[in-house]
């Protein structure tokens, strides 16, 4: 006698193997027995013919730190199936704060990533973020990384400079208490201010300590105007100093003038782990990024954080040698640059426009446009830029050694940030894998890709009992129509939930149930099992 009975689907179990028809016994929070169970009763059964029943899929690269606190029900990531994610990458994690400072608020400010203004923090450690997430019992599992981005603003504060020899021991100190409180390991986001400040001797002095625990570094790589390749040489070299596993978040190359040229960043992961060294990266499949209005501005512009970079825009010299000097980075194809969101203080006229057509309107060149944007704003606005080409994309997301990481946020159509124009990775990102990427392109079978979004994930981050539609393992399932699956969110009308997706569960509990999500919030939190 089962809790939930799941009969007749095509298993897809996450290991690569293919589908089988069978059926899915759950009691409690774990998967019971799979196979034939045809004489099987339960409490609840539900009828999966001509849909796949696999694992939950597990998102490697989130920014949804602290919208559950907002609105516990996760919404547009728990409709496409996702049942885990991975929180606290790009150099930005919800702690460690120094409580009532500049600090406190920058990080919160940053960290919402969308400038909610809903969230007072009750925590300063990783330990204490962790169980206000319990106590917000989110509709899905949370884990988290710390952040060198974090680590240095509140240590060093927001300051341009190598930390002193008394200041890294206590940055040093800082990754170890995280990552003994249960952080999965560090991330950088080195075009990220003040992230971007680390130099490669600081990285590999706290990723020493992350591989004391068995953690991984995940970076956010510099891609500034020269580093479309180095930036990547860059991170091995930190896993090879420090004997870090390394992941390379959301892999592309910005620069046009490199794009197609995907496949020598393939090679350097690979040639790295034929070295011995434990490389891996995660991408999503589109061709856009989202980015704050600052990181498309030379680093110089950024010192000191916030409140510094905006002071020093406030003379107009300085913003005249910030163009003069853009001249010189990553080409940008402004008519490609959408504002997404103005922020509080920003004009919600822009949103939806091209920098190239508000420059256009103002008579002013697309530069200029850009820094009128970002002093406005206050930098709270956020950019979709679209800066790769399908050709990468497709070889990125298709490739062995790949994970699926959205980049996005956990949000609800009906929620805060309902009307502002986010990303549609938000939204469609496992469904589009499934539908374009498997469906129309065929770059993958179905089950290598459910491989990638789940059991892959899994034996990343060293979870045990999670990522496979195994006997014992937790009850993460996820039930959708292979001929119908698809992602609907566009970059003009993101807040569109996916189709073909009918049930999601989440340790035993169905949050998504007839493609409806139900009142349910049974998300745990996940804490790193350090081998110290």
């Amino acid at each position: 006698m089962f809790d939930t009975l799941i009969r007749g689907g095509t298993i897809i179990d996450g290991s690569g193997a293919p589908g089988q028809p069978g059926d899915v016994g759950v009691t409690g929070d774990h998967i019971a027995a799979v196979g034939d169970l045809s004489t099987a009763s339960a409490a609840s059964i539900l009828q999966a013919e001509g849909l796949v029943v696999c694992p939950g899929f597990i998102d490697v690269h989130t920014h949804s730190d602290l919208t559950p606190l907002a609105d516990p029900r996760c919404a547009s990531k728990v409709r496409q199936g996702v049942t885990t994610e991975l929180v606290g990458h790009c150099g930005i994690s919800a702690f460690p704060l120094e409580r009532g400072t500049a600090q406190e608020q920058a990080v919160l400010e940053n960290s919402v990533m969308m400038g909610h203004g809903l969230i007072e923090a009750d925590w300063s450690d990783c330990a204490g973020y962790l169980e206000a997430i319990e106590r917000a019992r989110p509709a899905f599992n949370m884990a988290t990384l710390v952040s060198n981005g974090t680590i240095r603003s509140a240590v060093i504060g927001f300051d341009n400079r190598p930390p002193t020899t008394d200041e890294l021991k206590e940055m040093r100190r800082q990754v170890d208490l995280a990552m003994e409180q249960g952080a999965f390991g560090l991330s950088s986001g080195l075009t990220l201010y003040p992230s971007s400040v680390a130099q490669t001797d600081e990285l590999v002095a706290l990723c020493e300590q992350v591989a004391r625990w068995d953690g991984l570094y995940i970076s956010h790589v510099r891609h500034i105007p020269g580093w479309h390749f180095k930036s990547v040489e860059e991170a091995i070299e930190i896993g090879r100093r420090s004997g870090a596993a390394v992941q390379v978040a959301h892999l592309f190359l910005g620069d046009p003038r490199h794009w197609g040229e995907g496949n020598h960043l393939i090679e350097m992961i690979e040639n790295a782990r034929r070295e011995g060294l434990d490389v891996t990266f995660d991408a999503y499949p589109y061709l856009a990024a989202g980015c704050p209005v600052s990181e498309l501005t030379p680093r110089w512009v950024q010192d000191g954080g916030t409140e510094a970079m905006l002071s020093r825009l406030a003379d107009p010299a300085v913003v005249e040698q910030a163009i003069t000097d853009m001249g010189k980075g990553i080409p940008r194809r402004w008519d490609k640059i959408v504002v997404a969101y103005g922020g509080p203080y920003g004009d919600p006229a822009w949103k939806g426009k091209t920098i190239a057509a508000l420059a256009d309107d103002a008579g002013v060149s697309s530069e200029a446009m850009l820094f009128r944007l970002l002093i406005q704003s206050r930098d709270i606005g956020k950019l979709i830029v679209f800066n790769r080409v399908e050709e990468d994309v497709q070889q990125f997301v298709s490739h062995p050694l790949g994970m699926i990481g959205s980049d996005g946020i956990a949000i609800a159509a009906d929620g805060p940030l309902g009307k502002s124009l986010v990303h549609p990775r938000f939204y469609g990102t496992f469904p589009r894998v499934l539908s374009v990427y498997v469906r129309e392109r065929k770059a993958l079978t179905l089950e290598q890709a459910i491989r990638k979004m789940s059991a892959l994930t899994a034996e990343r981050l060293g979870l045990k009992n999670r990522g496979l539609l195994k006997e014992g393992y937790a009850a993460d399932l996820v039930i959708f129509n292979p001929t119908q699956v698809r992602d609907l969110a566009t970059f003009e009308d993101p807040h569109q939930y996916p189709q073909g997706i009918s049930h999601v569960m989440v340790n035993g509990q169905w949050v998504v149930k007839d493609g409806e999500l139900t009142a349910a919030r049974p998300g745990q939190v996940l804490r790193h099992q350090a081998h110290h």
